[in-house]
């Protein structure tokens, strides 16, 4: 699928069409491509606030049966890694939305902060930073951000006119009736959800304990909802990717220390038209090494990481790559097999 390519006044003031106009994929048609991707119109995009994937685990499939069957028809990892400097919400959320790194000085996006000053990703970043909300929407798609934390404010404010409509409800479940409601009525070409329920429940009573485990249930049930309205509509099964993954882990009081495997671990899951059914996505991309329980570094060969989504977003969407990005910037990582 290939959205109609930005013209230079839709771009204007976020800088990309250079870099649109620059980019071997602008010119795709399609005649020029024909992949396993082609039937992919639309995504949806899930981050789970503080999801460590070992609770998948413990829970098992009848206490998760959600999560599971993204397992078994999916292509998917419950060994992806965070971004490595830190494993905080904002941080994070900005990595998989750039594609890039947290240090600002190595060309990172600039949110080295965990609360919404009212400042913008630019101004931390002291340059324009863009998003794959921009890709998205400068190519003529729609997009949505829905997010379950005011915080996020944040970046409805940096890409203020990319972002179509932007809903923040603390009620995780209301929250989900409206991402339901719009994907029944008039889904986006790229929708980005943001759930917070096992962060919410880690915080108050312990990452991992009795209380968390009961909210990734909750959660299990709500992104049920999110697949079964998609599997309802033969027009969203047939062409729209879900990507879930998490911002943070965690394990007893915080997720802050950024050095903990519990706190930088998280799930990159993959279904949709195409996609290669019940596969390990290191199995599925032999060039990705799997990093065991290794932090890893920015040198060398990279793990599957959550700011791997901005650009699996763009990929499928037969879009270029969000300018500036770093991870997965060569759009090698394959969930088609």
């Amino acid at each position: 699928m290939v959205l109609r390519q930005a013209a230079a006044s839709a771009l204007a003031g976020v800088t990309l069409a250079g870099a649109l106009a620059a980019s071997p994929a602008s010119a795709a048609t399609p005649a020029a491509r024909d992949s396993a991707d082609d039937p992919v119109n639309r995504v949806v995009a899930i981050s789970v606030d503080g999801l460590n994937p070992q609770a998948i685990r413990v829970l098992g499939r009848a206490r998760t049966p959600s999560f599971h069957r993204l397992m078994r028809r999916g292509a998917t990892t419950l060994n992806a890694r965070t971004a490595r400097e830190q494993t905080r919400t904002l941080p994070n959320h900005a990595s998989m939305m750039t594609g890039r790194r947290i240090d600002p000085r190595r060309g990172g996006h600039g949110v080295t902060f965990n609360s919404d000053t009212g400042t913008t990703v630019h101004r931390a970043a002291g340059r324009r930073v863009a998003s794959v909300f921009d890709v998205v929407h400068g190519a003529g798609g729609s997009t949505a951000l829905f997010a379950a934390k005011p915080k996020f404010a944040l970046y409805a404010r940096s890409w203020r006119a990319a972002i179509d409509r932007f809903t923040v409800d603390t009620d995780n479940a209301r929250l989900v009736r409206r991402v339901t409601s719009e994907l029944r009525r008039a889904p986006r070409t790229f929708t980005f959800v943001h759930l917070s329920l096992p962060d919410q429940a880690g915080h108050a009573r312990g990452f991992m304990s009795a209380a968390y485990l009961r909210a990734v249930r909750r959660t299990d049930r709500l992104l049920g909802q999110i697949m079964g309205t998609l599997r309802a509509r033969p027009a969203l099964r047939r062409h729209t990717l879900l990507v879930l993954t998490a911002d943070h882990g965690g394990r007893g009081a915080s997720h802050d220390r950024a050095s903990k495997p519990a706190n930088f671990r998280v799930p990159f899951m993959v279904r949709g038209p195409g996609v290669a059914a019940g596969r390990n996505l290191y199995a599925l991309n032999r060039d990705i090494d799997s990093p065991g329980s290794a932090r890893t570094r920015y040198r060398g060969p990279q793990p599957i990481r959550n700011g791997d989504l901005a650009d699996l977003v763009t990929d499928v969407l037969d879009l270029p790559r969000v300018p500036g990005s770093r991870f997965n910037a060569r759009r090698t990582l394959d969930v088609f097999g």
